[in-house]
């Protein structure tokens, strides 16, 4: 693998939209703010695999790869598993740091061992695969123990970028809800994760919940077989990464609250509850780390009611960087978010496309949990009635992912009306891919 220079880091911008005029005695302000960041990552849209990179590349990932006894049920699974891994090792740049960690109801360190990280070359990466081939499937899954053991080797890294890839096949049986909920929270800000579930039983909400604490992504892979591609996909977009840590930073003035804070694409995540304080009237929201790439929040705000005429700054949006000594380095990108108070009912009225997009867009997510969630609970006529609106929604915003993924869960009688019926037989495999991809979004067509 050649070495060249490192990339430059990627220039952030910010883009609000909104309609920024209020009724008389109008508090809820709406805007989506659009992140972009240009100039580093995936130069020029290119694959990472094609990026130059050096031998001081600023990052190191961990590998986390199920070993547990189900994995030899078929036994292609464990092989496959085997070749994914080893094609992300391949796909890793020279200079990263990383390790691969074999997950049962222990964590083992399968390379290099020794509690510390491997550094990406040609040799490292044939000595990885050399240890990949001796994986064997055994024991049974815990998976916050794989999750700590990487959040060590990680962290002896001296890097700027941390990143975990995690495949499992089975449930978390060899520990608590608790216990997993509890490595989550410890994890969570020290490095970001990608979660695979292989084959069909795995429990979604347990990966999902994983890919969520910390800042990664979620998917099925169904088939086995596929796992190679998606692995590589993974590391390709791991390998992108450039800034890490970066936080939305949310000023407001005296007397405004902020109800809620979501990314909204990529896919939905609802920000609010991890908010941590940045000075007076400001809080910061995790984003994770970023590439060359773009991503939409909606910001909503409660500001006092004010007269007509009248005009305030509801909030200010910047892009931060948290310091170890407590202080933050400015990204140089701002976004203002406005509240003007009118007697004009078709300004005051009017609803921006991007704001009723999204709103749309979270709405379905949810009725594709709930209405999953009630048919499992047997409520036929709750299940239909939500998955009917789900259908209604992707219909209307042209996400025609998520429309062919709950054709394999109802038939589709009407999709303007949200008329559904529920099919009597659904592929578990079906119905497990629309659930783990519920929260992915599309963007607004500006």
């Amino acid at each position: 693998m050649a070495n060249f220079s490192k990339p430059s880091v990627p220039r952030f911008s910010v883009d609000v939209y909104q309609n920024e005029y209020l009724p008389e005695g109008g508090t809820q302000v709406d805007a989506i703010v659009t992140v972009t960041s240009t100039g580093g990552g995936t130069l020029a849209g290119a694959p990472a695999a094609a990026r130059p990179a050096g031998p001081d590349a600023d990052a190191a990932v961990a590998l986390m790869v199920d070993c547990s006894g189900s994995m030899d049920y078929p036994p292609t699974k464990m092989r496959n598993a085997r070749d994914a891994t080893a094609a992300a090792v391949d796909t890793l740049r020279d200079g990263v740091h990383f390790a691969v960690i074999g997950g049962t109801h222990v964590a083992k360190e399968v390379y290099p061992g020794g509690g510390r990280l491997a550094v990406a070359d040609a040799t490292t990466r044939e000595q990885a695969k050399q240890a990949l081939r001796k994986l064997s499937a055994g024991g049974g899954t815990a998976i916050g123990t794989w999750l700590r053991l990487a959040d060590r080797l990680l962290s002896s890294a001296d890097v700027a970028i941390r990143h975990g890839i995690l495949l499992t096949d089975g449930r978390n049986e060899h520990e608590s809800a608790e216990d997993l909920k509890a490595t989550l929270d410890a994890c969570a800000g020290r490095f970001t994760c990608d979660a695979r579930g292989v084959g069909t039983d795995w429990e979604v909400k347990e990966v999902t919940s994983i890919a969520s604490a910390l800042l990664g992504s979620a998917d099925i892979v169904a088939d086995p077989a596929g796992l190679a591609a998606d692995f590589t996909r993974m590391m390709e977009t791991a390998m992108g990464k450039e800034v890490a840590d970066v936080a939305l930073r949310v000023w407001t003035p005296v007397g405004t609250t902020i109800r809620f804070v979501k990314q909204v694409a990529p896919t939905v995540e609802d920000l609010t509850g991890r908010r941590t304080e940045a000075g007076p009237r400001a809080g910061d929201y995790p984003t994770g780390s970023w590439g060359d790439e773009s991503r939409d929040y909606h910001v909503c705000v409660e500001v006092p009611a004010a007269g007509l005429g009248q005009e305030m700054l509801a909030a200010r949006v910047s892009l931060v960087v948290p310091q170890p000594d407590g202080s933050a380095q400015n990204l140089g990108a701002q976004g203002l978010v406005r509240a003007v108070w009118t007697d004009d009912m078709t300004a005051s009225t009017s609803i921006n496309p991007q704001v009723a997009h999204y709103t749309g867009q979270a709405e379905l997510a949810q009725a594709i949990q709930e209405g999953l969630d009630l048919r499992k609970a047997g409520d036929i006529d709750g299940a239909t009635a939500k998955l009917g609106r789900a259908v209604q929604l992707a219909g209307a915003s042209g996400n025609a992912d998520t429309a062919k993924l709950l054709a394999k869960v109802v038939d589709v009688v009407d999709v303007a009306t949200g008329t559904v019926r529920l099919k009597a037989k659904v592929a578990e495999a079906d119905e497990m891919t629309l659930e783990t991809r519920s929260t992915k979004t599309v963007r607004v067509k500006k």
